[in-house]
């Protein structure tokens, strides 16, 4: 099922603007410039003081639905009074109730009181909803939009597939027109749980390239300069992301070109990592940057000399989907060192374009990184590659053609985006 007609699409967002993702943001941007009219509504505030200069661009609107519905009583009861006259009520109730006995949790009743002052905040000519994330953000739209007997879709990424329970997940692909995912790992997946496989697509997300400047020039042997090799990681501090493993890499380097370490990313393991640091005695080889724009992260990516990811399976099974920041190193002709898991090796092929470890392999992943700290030439033909891939496979343009056909806009040919 496609979209006719020029009706608004709302697009329901776990938070926004956020900085750790810069790919939905460039996906409504695209969105908007082939013709599409969107309306944002959020369940979070933002939580961060700043955002990406492709957040300026985009033109929807944004309306916040209540976070806590405790906070703001009177608009959800209001919502729900206007609500329980609309046609789809009924349907949404038993969807609800069903859901609620098994999951008993309050969070499944915040989704419901969310889902009715949507179902009221969107305005009348609202055609589509479409929602980022499968767990939360797409329990909202789908309540919603049986209440107003409404179409939705939806685009599925990392943590959101790996720790909704399959019952939930199958139940809402039965139920919406299509679903989108950014890697085969987990199309795959989800198309195991639905008797209509033909629903789940895969889209990755792909690369603004226009976002990007060409890589520089760099210098591929900065000790002959005096000047340690830099190493960069963007990331969140999260258990997913690996940094412990990453740290205790660092901390076996031993003997060998001299070296220093940047990390860009917020997250709520951020203190424990740098006590870690201090631990192993690496606190003065550690720059933490913290949370930073578009702007800044390109800026480091071009000043680096080796880009480093150790993502993992966390315990609750939260995991990366094709993390972006391993393309935008790429963009630059940045050599990349990540882990074997998830969606990971459709971008990176090891030795080839870049190099791959075990996850949770400390002594392995500071062998590869010191193996390319001492190969100059290695690292310029690795970063080399990986931008060459990049331009073939993961291009925003060839990437989102998928999508913009899924709503009714016309695509010219372009590069196959499944690698």
């Amino acid at each position: 099922m496609t979209i006719a007609g020029p009706s608004t699409i709302a697009v329901v967002l776990k938070g926004y603007p956020r900085l750790s993702e810069t790919f939905i943001a460039q996906e409504l941007r695209a969105l908007e410039q082939a013709g599409l009219t969107l309306a944002l509504y959020s369940l979070r505030h933002p939580t961060e003081d700043r955002s990406h200069p492709v957040h300026a661009e985009i033109e929807a609107p944004v309306v916040y639905l209540p976070e806590y519905l405790h906070n703001e009583p009177r608009r959800v009861f209001a919502a729900l009074w206007r609500a329980r006259r609309r046609s789809g009520f009924g349907r949404a109730v038993r969807a609800f109730l069903r859901d609620l006995w098994r999951d008993p949790t309050r969070n499944r009743l915040r989704r419901f009181g969310q889902a009715c002052v949507l179902a009221e905040a969107m305005p009348e000519n609202t055609g589509w909803l479409y929602a980022h994330f499968l767990h939360t953000p797409a329990s909202v739209t789908r309540y919603a939009a049986l209440i107003r007997s409404l179409p939705w879709s939806c685009s599925a990424h990392a943590k959101d597939i790996w720790t909704t329970p399959d019952w939930d997940k199958a139940e809402k692909i039965e139920e919406m027109a299509w679903l989108t995912t950014c890697t085969r790992y987990g199309w795959e997946h989800l198309r195991a749980l639905t008797d209509h496989p033909e629903k789940v697509m895969l889209t990755y997300h792909g690369l603004d390239l226009a976002r990007f400047p060409l890589p520089p020039q760099r210098d591929f042997d900065p000790e002959a300069s005096g000047r340690p090799l830099r190493l960069l990681s963007v990331g969140r501090a999260v258990e997913k992301k690996g940094y412990d493993d990453l740290l205790d890499a660092l901390a076996l380097l031993g003997e060998g070109p001299a070296w220093h370490f940047v990390h860009i990313g917020g997250g709520e393991r951020l203190d424990q990592l740098k006590a870690q640091a201090e631990r192993l005695g690496l606190s003065d080889r550690i720059t933490w940057l913290g949370p930073q724009d578009q702007t800044r992260v390109i800026e480091e990516y071009r000043k680096a000399d080796l880009f480093v990811l150790a993502s993992r399976i966390a315990k609750d099974g939260d995991r990366d989907g094709l993390p972006n920041v391993l393309m935008e190193a790429q963009s630059q002709a940045l050599p990349c060192i990540a882990t074997d898991v998830s969606a990971i090796p459709e971008l990176i092929e090891d030795g080839v374009t870049g190099l791959l470890t075990e996850p949770g392999n400390s002594v392995a992943l500071a062998q590869a990184i010191a193996h390319l700290l001492a190969a100059p030439a290695e690292r310029q033909r690795l970063g080399r590659a990986g931008y060459e891939r990049l331009l073939a496979h993961f291009s925003l343009e060839a990437c989102i053609a998928p999508l913009k056909e899924r709503f009714g806009l016309p695509t010219r040919p372009a590069t196959s985006a499944v690698a």
